[in-house]
């Protein structure tokens, strides 16, 4: 269900950046496969990728041309291995009169760019982008909003906050977190929809256009409403629906 899409480790890559800085060779190289510091903005090419790293959060919004951006008081370190962009971004400590970083940055993304991004003690925020979507926090909610791609698999995950995404686009739907909701919103039927939490309610809504599902929606302590069609088993369209303690709902607008 996860398509065959590649995942690059961003933390290996921001290895190699680290050793590279270390050496001083700064700037773009002539072999895109290999992997080059960049100052920001990233010119990121058709159908690139973006990994984002941040002990924070970050807010995600389109840009106007190829270029990703960065805005916030914070610095940015940006590597690059052929396609794949390296966002990571640090906030040093700060002159206690000077402007505190930004705990939720903007990051200008182009179009059709597949994100990916790693935080960690705040949320994430997505609008209006229009590539495949891997986003994962720990402590924060995961929000999308006009978002994702019809071809591609979107994955939002945390582990202490709420997912909810609305007019969402995706092939393939991963949603998942521990202790919150997830809500979901689709603006087109995905071929599959995983939703998962363990305290709270899974609420998923697909368009009227959406065909019969395979339903496998399971609670222990809550109650599981299911109004859209359903089918018997099928490869091609399934919903899995799962909570502890939470309500579930599936159904169509």
């Amino acid at each position: 269900m996860d398509g065959t899409r590649t995942r690059v480790s961003a933390t290996a890559l921001l290895l190699i950046a680290t050793a590279v800085t270390g050496c001083r060779h700064a700037g773009r190289t002539d072999d895109d496969s290999s992997p080059a510091l960049a100052a920001a903005p990233a010119l990121l090419p058709r159908a690139g990728q973006l990994l984002i790293t941040t002990d924070n959060g970050v807010r995600l919004r389109p840009t106007d041309d190829r270029r990703a951006t960065v805005d916030g008081h914070l610095r940015s370190h940006w590597s690059r291995n052929g396609a794949t962009w390296v966002l990571d971004l640090a906030c040093p400590d700060h002159d206690p009169d000077a402007t505190p970083c930004t705990r939720m940055p903007t990051v200008g993304v182009p179009a059709g760019t597949a994100v990916t991004v790693t935080a960690r003690n705040a949320g994430i925020d997505a609008t209006g982008l229009t590539g495949a979507l891997d986003l994962t926090t720990t402590n924060g909610d995961v929000t999308v909003a006009q978002g994702g791609d019809s071809q591609a698999t979107v994955r939002l995950t945390t582990r202490n906050g709420s997912v909810r995404a609305t007019a969402l686009q995706a092939a393939h739907l991963h949603a998942r977190t521990v202790n919150g909701d997830v809500v979901l919103a689709c603006a087109s039927p995905p071929s599959d929809v995983t939703a998962a939490t363990t305290n709270g309610s899974v609420r998923l809504t697909l368009p009227r256009n959406a065909p019969a599902y395979a339903v496998d929606a399971t609670t222990d302590n809550g109650h599981p409403t299911v109004t859209l069609p359903t089918t018997t088993p099928s490869p091609d369209h399934h919903l899995t629906l799962t909570t502890v303690n939470g309500d579930i709902s599936a159904t169509r607008d």
